[in-house]
């Protein structure tokens, strides 16, 4: 089974996904959170990312969350892609904000 190496770029995290599963799904494995979860069968258009770099297998998206011209800039579900090659991207979703903004915040205890 062949192993890929995501990035993302908006937090800098990586992580190794089989070419077996999602983008989304090797992400969970991992207990990672750089991608926010939605639907994960592509309806809702929550892991919507942009693929930088890299190859991949595309299954069905919803055009209501990805349009034809989002995704011939690159603009896909990540519960909808399979990686082929190493793969950067950057997210791109409506809840961008709120997954970066919390990776970002310092861990200390407030008193």
């Amino acid at each position: 089974m062949q192993k890929f190496v995501v990035s993302i770029e908006d937090t800098g995290e990586k992580y190794t996904c089989a070419g077996m599963r999602s983008v989304l799904e090797g992400m969970e494995a991992l207990g990672k959170k750089g991608i926010p979860v939605g639907c994960r069968q592509g309806g809702c258009g929550v892991c919507k990312v942009q693929i930088l770099e890299g190859q991949y297998v595309r299954r069905v998206m919803s055009r209501a969350h990805v349009s034809t011209e989002e995704e011939a800039a690159g603009c896909v579900l990540s519960c909808r892609i399979y990686p082929t090659s190493d793969v950067r991207l950057q997210v791109v979703g409506a809840m961008k904000k709120n997954i970066c903004r919390s990776l970002a915040a310092p861990s200390s205890t407030h008193p």
